[in-house]
C-alpha cells in the first residue's frame, strides 16, 4: 500500500494514474486525450504515468476511439462497462485498476485544464494530504462561461453542503481531484451516481483524512462549442436535487433538530399568549368578585372560544416538534453507529489489502 513517504521520495518518480470516466464522448475524446498525453509526456522527468479510461457503456464510438489509444501505448488502458453504470461505478472501477502512487481524476471535457494535474499532485506532496480537491468556489478560484442556471445551482448546492458539513470546504461535488492511492482504494464506496463525490468527502471526514483544496478555474468556453453534440451532460434539475439530498448525509440530525426547535418555539409562543390572556381575564374577574371559584377553567374556556386557532396551532406544533426532535436524536445516534462501523470496515479492508 502506498504511503505518504512513498509519494514524497525524491529517489523515484511519482507514479501517477489518471482516471478518466467517459460516456458518449466521441466528439471530444481524441483531441482531449492527445492534450492530456502531451501534457504528461512533457513531465516524464517528474512522473511515471498511466491513463485509465472507463468507457461507461457508451452507445457511440467512444469505446473504439479509446481502444485505438490503448493499442498504441502500453501505459493507456481502457475498461469497458457493458452498460452505463453511472459515474460512481466508473470511478470505483478506475480506482480498483490504478497502479499509481497518486490517482488523479480528470473530466474528459477538460473544463478543468490539464495544468490542474501537476498543481494537485504538488499540493498533495507538500501538505501530506490524502486528497486534494480542485475548487472553483474558494478564494482564488474562478468560473468562466458556465450557463447561468447550472452555475447558480452548483454554487448553492455546495454552499448548502458547507453549511451542513462539520468540516468546512467550498467544493463538495467536484470530480477533479488527486488522491493518495492507498487512501482512496481502501475506502468502501456505495453510491453509483453523481453523489459519489460528496460521499467520498463525507467518508474522508469520518476517517479524519487530510483534505486540501486548491483554487481552480472551471472553464466551459471550449465545452460550449460542442453544445448539442454531446449526450453526457447531467440534467441540471436532477443534479441539483441530487446535490441537495447528498447534503443530508453530512449531519442529518441538524435538520430534524432545527425544524423541531422552530416548531417548539412556535408552540411556546402560542401557549404563552393563551396563558397570558387567560391570566389577564382571571385578574379582571377576581377584581370584580374576589369570592369567585374555578376562575381559571372558565377563563381558559373563554380564550378557547375566542381564539381556537391559538390552541390548535400550538398543540399541533408541540406534538410535531417533539416528533422532529426525537428523529433528530435518533439520527444522531444512527450516524455515530454508522461512523464506528465504517471505521471498523475500513480498517479491516486496509489489513486485507496490506
Amino acid at each position: 500500500m502506498t504511503t505518504n513517504s512513498d509519494i514524497t521520495s525524491f529517489t523515484d518518480k511519482i507514479f501517477v494514474s489518471v482516471v478518466i470516466p467517459c460516456y458518449n464522448e466521441e466528439t471530444i475524446l481524441k483531441p482531449h486525450l492527445n492534450t492530456i498525453i502531451d501534457y504528461l509526456e512533457e513531465r516524464n522527468h517528474k512522473y511515471r504515468w498511466e491513463i485509465i479510461i472507463i468507457n461507461d457503456g457508451s452507445s457511440d464510438k467512444t469505446g473504439d476511439i479509446a481502444g485505438e489509444f490503448a493499442r498504441s501505448r502500453e501505459n493507456i488502458k481502457v475498461i469497458h462497462h457493458p452498460a452505463n453504470l453511472n459515474l460512481g461505478r466508473a470511478l470505483q472501477t478506475g480506482f480498483r485498476n490504478s497502479n499509481g502512487d497518486v490517482i488523479v481524476v480528470l473530466d474528459v471535457d477538460l473544463s478543468y485544464s490539464v495544468d490542474h494535474i501537476e498543481r494537485m499532485i504538488n499540493k498533495l506532496v507538500e501538505t501530506f494530504a490524502d486528497m486534494v480537491v480542485a475548487s472553483p468556489y474558494m478564494k482564488g478560484g474562478k468560473v468562466t462561461a458556465v450557463p447561468f442556471l447550472r452555475r447558480v445551482m452548483s454554487l448553492w448546492v455546495n454552499r448548502f453542503m458547507r453549511i451542513a458539513s462539520q468540516d468546512k470546504y467550498y467544493t463538495y461535488t467536484g470530480m477533479v481531484r488527486a488522491y493518495r492511492s492507498g487512501f482512496i482504494q481502501s475506502m468502501n464506496l456505495k453510491t453509483k451516481d453523481y453523489e459519489v463525490n460528496p460521499e467520498i468527502m463525507y467518508k474522508a471526514m469520518i476517517l479524519r483524512a487530510r483534505i486540501v483544496e486548491i483554487p481552480a478555474h472551471l472553464d466551459w468556453t471550449e465545452q460550449n462549442k460542442y453544445s448539442g453534440k454531446r449526450t453526457s451532460s447531467m440534467r441540471i434539475i436532477r443534479g441539483f436535487f441530487s446535490g441537495i439530498m447528498s447534503g443530508f448525509i453530512f449531519r442529518p440530525y441538524i435538520f430534524f433538530l432545527g425544524i423541531g426547535a422552530v416548531l417548539m418555539l412556535l408552540s411556546i409562543y402560542e401557549m404563552f399568549w393563551a396563558l397570558h390572556n387567560t391570566l389577564s381575564a382571571m385578574s379582571k374577574i377576581r377584581s370584580a368578585d374576589p369570592n369567585s371559584t374555578d376562575v381559571f377553567s372558565y377563563c381558559l374556556s373563554l380564550q378557547f372560544q375566542k381564539n381556537p386557532q391559538t390552541f390548535l396551532i400550538g398543540g399541533i406544533a408541540f406534538i410535531v416538534g417533539i416528533q422532529f426532535l426525537s428523529l433528530g436524536f435518533l439520527s444522531l445516534q444512527s450516524k455515530r453507529y454508522f461512523e464506528e462501523l465504517f471505521h471498523m470496515g475500513t480498517s479491516l479492508k486496509k489489513r486485507k489489502n496490506g
